[in-house]
């Protein structure tokens, strides 16, 4: 029978299906050649990070020579490899436990500026080395495993669009540049258990149970980087309604309150038994690392609209603290703005089609995020990828945010460089800093209009197809 997926062991998805929209079957060798791309870039990723390694290294294990003058100018530099010295990591010094905050807001004692998950990863890929090459390539070697996992879930959602993140420029540029494929795949992994399920039974479990279960993986995204948190809210919802048409609500019932309510309690109670250890262990040291995040200000590090678009009105440092102010509150009730009306939409969409569509709406809720938070660093990214192989937005939407995004990613240290070395500077005499423009403004309008279009794009996320009854593919 022509179209039919090949039989598995089990009566829910297979991996030999039809990949949606592309009329070209994507089996279990397309999958292997997805995940073995994803592993090539991935080196490429690790190697052009390790271009700032070595070849000597002083005393403290920081390589050598000018390690800050060629990060920047040669478009090498890693948060992985910086945070080398000045987080007790060259120490080997177990994070939180003893950590805490100075009253200038430096972190002491082992803490790092992240949730605790990603803490341990730290901590884990410095272990056996005592130089900050050796603590990229350990690193390097706990995060790869994440990335193929990613490809490879994408791969089986998604079909040949899996392609997007495998081989994609922002894997090579942002890979290894911070701790960020562990919460990818957390994504990810949510999406996948919501819509395949698990095991034998695969999709053909109850909806509250891969709901919960993708709960929990939301949740442990969340205690490595914060964003996947914002997912929780639309999968609520898509539970409220019952999933697809509304054929998962309990029997007379218009809505299913208690399973809603049952994805959160569980995403809240995994947050807390995982953050409570260490809590217990250290708790100035585990608060510190939130406080950090709390106190970061919209500076020229941070990428963001707000640092860009106050440029031209600060002249003094009293502008400068009320600007800061500023923005420490419009920033939070603009991006919970932006995720409530995303949801509203969402609504507007599930009145009209009959199912909640809990990706759509968390894709938009992530452009309001990096689009109106402080701080947007090079590497989230990453965070978006995903949404774009997951949802059938044109290509000219991902091809012009990998444009931006690349000239971000150059731009950005290029300038760096130029700034403290005695380079051109200036929009109208620094190619590097007109790539700084438009990768700043270019990003910003793209999430704009990404927001919308996301919102009424279709899943590229096929949903199973019913079981094939004996004897179908003899006939």
């Amino acid at each position: 029978m022509i179209g039919v997926a090949e039989q598995s062991d089990s009566p829910g998805w297979r991996i030999g299906s039809w990949a949606r929209g592309s009329g070209v079957r994507f089996g279990r060798t397309a999958l292997a050649v997805v995940v073995l791309l994803c592993g090539l870039t991935l080196v490429g990723g690790f190697v052009n990070k390790d271009r700032c390694t070595g070849p000597m290294f002083d005393q403290w294990g920081r390589s050598e020579p000018d390690y800050k003058e060629r990060t920047e100018r040669d478009v090498c530099y890693s948060d992985i490899q910086h945070l080398w010295i000045g987080r007790d990591i060259d120490r080997h010094v177990f994070p939180y436990v003893d950590g805490g905050i100075t009253d200038e807001g430096q972190l002491v004692g082992g803490t790092v500026e992240y949730p605790v998950l990603t803490g341990v990863l730290i901590w884990a890929g410095a272990l056996f080395t005592d130089t900050d090459a050796g603590f990229l390539l350990g690193t390097a070697l706990l995060l790869a495993p994440f990335g193929l996992v990613t490809a490879w879930l994408l791969g089986r959602l998604s079909g040949w669009r899996s392609l997007l993140w495998a081989i994609g420029p922002p894997l090579v540029l942002y890979a290894f540049h911070n701790w960020d494929l562990p919460v990818v795949a957390c994504a990810v992994a949510a999406v996948y258990v919501v819509h395949r399920g698990w095991g034998r039974a695969g999709a053909d479990r109850p909806l509250l149970d891969r709901a919960v279960a993708g709960s929990v993986l939301l949740a442990i995204g969340f205690t490595f980087k914060l964003y996947p948190a914002l997912f929780v809210l639309p999968l609520m919802l898509y539970v409220l309604t019952g999933g697809p048409g509304g054929r998962e609500l309990p029997a007379g019932r218009r809505w299913d309150v208690a399973g809603a309510a049952k994805v959160a309690f569980v995403a809240i109670a995994t947050v807390v038994l995982v953050n409570l250890p260490f809590a217990l262990a250290g708790f100035a040291g585990w608060r510190a690392s939130f406080t950090f995040q709390g106190l970061r200000q919209a500076d020229i590090t941070t990428n963001s609209i707000w640092y860009w678009g106050s440029r031209p009105f600060i002249h003094s440092d009293a502008d400068e603290a009320a600007f800061q102010a500023t923005v420490s509150l419009l920033s939070p009730l603009l991006v919970f703005a932006s995720f409530a009306l995303a949801c509203w939409l969402g609504w507007l969409r599930y009145r009209h089609t009959g199912s909640y569509p809990w990706i759509q709406v968390s894709a938009a809720m992530l452009c309001g995020f990096l689009l109106l938070h402080k701080v947007h660093s090079p590497q989230y990214t990453l965070w978006l990828v995903p949404m774009l192989v997951l949802l059938r937005v044109r290509m000219g939407w991902v091809i012009a945010y990998f444009v931006a995004d690349l000239a971000m990613g150059i731009g950005i240290f290029r300038w760096y460089w130029a700034i403290e070395y005695g380079g051109a500077t200036g929009i109208y005499d620094s190619f590097s800093a007109q790539a700084v423009m438009i990768g700043v403004w270019g990003r910003a309008a793209l999430l704009v209009g990404l927001f919308f279009a996301f919102l009424t794009a279709r899943s590229t996320v096929t949903d199973p197809p019913p079981p094939v009854p004996a004897g179908a593919l003899a006939r």
